[in-house]
This record gives C-alpha cells, structure tokens and sequence, in this order.
C-alpha cells in the first residue's frame, strides 16, 4: 500500500547516527515487525526531511509522528502532543524541529482534508554521535512502541498508561 493512499500514516523522524534522534526512525523498524499494526497504516521512515515528507503524508486522515523532542523533561519521558499544542513548540525543541513545523504548515494550508496530527516524543538524553540509544531512552524505548500501538489502536492493552500522565 502506498503511503500517499493509507488513512493513517505513522512518521518516525531522526538521525540514526545520532543516538537518541533516531528515536523515531527506531521506532518504525520495530513496528514494521509488529502483527499488532494493521495492514491500511503506512509507516514511514523519514529521517530529518521536512516538506519532502509531503508526498507521503499529503492525503492521509491521521498523522502519528515519532520524534525524539527537548521539552526539558528528564531523559526518557514520553510525552504526547497533538492540536493546538503542536503549534506551541519551541523552536528549538528538536534538531529537525523546522522542519516538522514546516510540514505540519504545508498541511494546514495545501492538504485537501485536515488531518489530526498527534506527535510522540521522547526527551534525548544524547544526541552525540552514536547509532545506540541512550541508557535512558532505551529503558522507555518499549513504552514508545507501545504508546504509537495505542494511537494505532486506541481498545488495545488497557494497562498501558497514558503518556501524558
């Protein structure tokens, strides 16, 4: 299924190189091996590209996106954001974090349907050069997964908690 055609797509973004940037990207390669991920969800690993992305986003009616996020939270939090709160980033909350918010702006105003936007972050605790996660990101690494299942999936596990809290 192309990604252009799927009703949800789920977007990991980082740097693989750079430790816990790739979170996102990490993320995908796991859920690409998840039976749990139904088969109309497209999964797109789309490194640090920003309205490059539009294509495989364009037509979608919902957007997951997977990004390692400074929010200024101990390493390892994941934290869940979605509307108006996207909008409410500080710039510099990631490395890419431009372009995401270019992305998100390309949507809003060229995309035929709006789609909702959640995005999952997760707070580095390194982004040095590295292709392992931190000690800390790695610890919450299965929380992620789980978490972008549930968005996925809303009636899934009932004991996992949600992120926010």
């Amino acid at each position: 299924m192309s990604a252009e055609s799927a009703k949800t797509v789920v977007l990991g973004l980082g740097n693989i190189l750079h430790s816990d940037d790739g979170a996102g990207a990490q993320t995908i390669a796991r859920l690409r091996s998840d039976p749990r991920v139904p088969a109309d969800v497209s999964l797109v690993e789309g490194g640090t590209l920003g309205l490059e992305l539009l294509p495989y986003v364009w037509d979608c009616a919902r957007l997951i996106v997977i990004d390692a996020v400074d929010v200024g939270e101990p390493p390892g939090t994941v934290v869940r954001m979605f509307g108006e709160e996207l909008n409410s980033l500080p710039g510099n909350s990631s490395v890419h974090q431009l372009g995401v918010s270019d992305l998100l702006v390309a949507l809003r105003v060229l995309a035929e349907r709006q789609p909702e936007v959640v995005l999952l972050g997760v707070q580095p605790g390194s982004t040095n050069w590295s292709c392992d996660l931190s000690p800390a990101v790695a610890a919450t690494f299965d929380y992620l997964v789980e978490a972008t299942i549930r968005e996925l999936l809303p009636q899934a596990d009932p004991n996992i908690v949600d992120v926010n809290s």
